[in-house]
């Protein structure tokens, strides 16, 4: 049995109640984690950024998230600590570990960081550098190591998503298919989004049925079975009508290439941008005023910041989308490009539409928005099978995708495929003017996409 004070709710802890109706446990440690700088800012940074654009009450922060995560994590390790199947396999410097990454797991995000993060330039820094500079920082670094008896290096480590020499079982908790980190976004972003999809799953029969599985990963019983299946097919239906939304993307677009094009005139700025304390110390608010500022000279580009950014909300208009189902041919020839090829494509494609157009289109008029070059993790899950009659030992292990259709077909590579959809975008001001057939623009954009390798 684990002895932990997180575990012991009986002396010394606080309550934070966090939506929905929801009390998380705060020993002194874990406030003082809380009460960071570090911490503290992420109050400042929205769980998802511009969904809000679409969905007004998905405001909520990267901080209420945490303390969800770490709510999950406590009642993880709650329930597996009292399970024989992993008897031997925790302790308390582990499950130490495992707190503390489960509440700072999103410490390194700045604002908008996963859509500029997905345009993959050398010049944008990963979440997850700024993470560990953060983790060993004085400050934290120090609660962390003086109250918590452990190395900050240690939780740097673990949360950093190339390593492989971290506890696997507690990683795949953090990190897996069935993470608290994916039981707590999905609810929560449902419901500040004022969606059912994401919260249709059963997160405590999931955790009730989590088991040890044949490589040391997490896995979970036959109960459980039923919870995976809905948390995967809310997972997907998250994904087609909030994450990639139309309007939500084409807001994203507008914002990647808003961020591309100030780099672009000003190449120096990608040094100063580079530095962790510009975007560290930056609110989503300080954000916009600067590129406010940084694009008020330059007339195409201050409309597309100001539609964004500005006190009337001007978003792009969807000239067209393209699906791998109904299209595999424009779908495949623009998905997963390179960013910096997107924008020559969006250009090329600017040029082409003003021979269908009364006016000539600028080239930041049109946008292409594809899915980016990183898949999103795939949902490889092991279901134990216990034969009662069985000798001890002789369970089996199945793919949850072997033994679900809804699995098979929902959280395969086929994923990205299904939800994220290739999309043009254009100006407001041009759509009027425009008059092409869409078997016109699949050919502009085909012969485009072959013409730009």
């Amino acid at each position: 049995m684990l002895d932990l004070p997180e575990l012991n709710l009986q002396h010394g802890v606080q309550w934070i109640r966090i939506p929905s109706e929801l009390d998380v446990p705060v020993t002194p440690r874990v406030k003082s984690i809380l009460d960071s700088s570090a911490m503290r800012r992420l109050s400042r940074i929205s769980q998802l950024g511009l969904v809000s654009q679409v969905y007004p009450g998905a405001t909520h922060s990267r901080l209420e998230h945490s303390l969800g995560v770490y709510r999950l994590a406590v009642q993880v390790l709650a329930q597996i600590s009292r399970s024989a199947d992993f008897a031997g396999a925790l302790d308390d410097e582990s499950a130490k570990l495992f707190l503390i990454a489960a509440l700072v797991h999103d410490v390194g995000h700045w604002p908008y960081c996963h859509p500029l993060e997905d345009m993959r330039l050398d010049w944008i820094p990963r979440h997850e550098q700024l993470a560990k500079e953060l983790i060993c920082d004085e400050e934290l670094g120090k609660i962390i190591r003086d109250e918590w008896q452990v190395e900050p290096e240690q939780v740097a480590e673990f949360l950093a998503p190339e390593t492989s020499s971290k506890p696997s079982l507690l990683r795949s908790l953090l990190n897996g298919p069935i993470d608290v980190d994916k039981m707590d976004y999905l609810q929560r972003d449902s419901l500040h989004a004022g969606v059912p999809y994401g919260r249709n799953f059963d997160v405590g029969r999931l955790i009730n049925s989590l088991c040890a599985g044949p490589d040391g990963r997490i896995a979970i019983t036959e109960k459980g079975k039923t919870a995976a299946e809905m948390m995967v097919f809310a997972r997907y239906v998250m994904f087609s009508e909030v994450y990639w939304h139309h309007a939500v993307r084409c807001a994203t677009a507008m914002l990647q290439r808003i961020v591309y094009e100030i780099f672009r005139s000003e190449p120096g700025v990608a040094s100063r941008l580079s530095e962790p304390s510009h975007w560290l110390m930056q609110s989503e608010a300080e954000f916009a005023n600067e590129i406010l500022e940084k694009t008020a000279n330059r007339a195409p580009l201050h409309s597309l910041a100001a539609g964004l950014f500005g006190r009337q909300r001007r978003l792009y208009k969807r000239l067209a989308q393209f699906n791998f189902t109904e299209n595999s041919a424009v779908h495949s020839a623009l998905a997963r490009r390179p960013y910096i090829n997107l924008v020559t494509c969006a250009e090329r494609l600017s040029e082409r539409l003003s021979c269908f157009s009364l006016r000539r289109l600028e080239p930041t008029d049109v946008l292409i928005d594809a899915p980016p070059v990183k898949l999103e993790v795939q949902f490889q899950l092991d279901v134990r099978q216990r034969n009662a009659t069985a000798e001890v030992g002789s369970d089996r292990f199945f793919q949850l995708g072997n033994l679900s259709p809804v699995v098979s077909s929902l959280a395969t590579n086929q994923f990205d495929n299904f939800v994220k959809r290739v999309r043009v975008f254009v100006c407001p001001d041009c759509v009027a003017e425009l008059s092409i057939t869409p078997e016109q623009l699949t050919d502009e954009l085909l012969a485009i996409a072959s013409d730009n390798p």
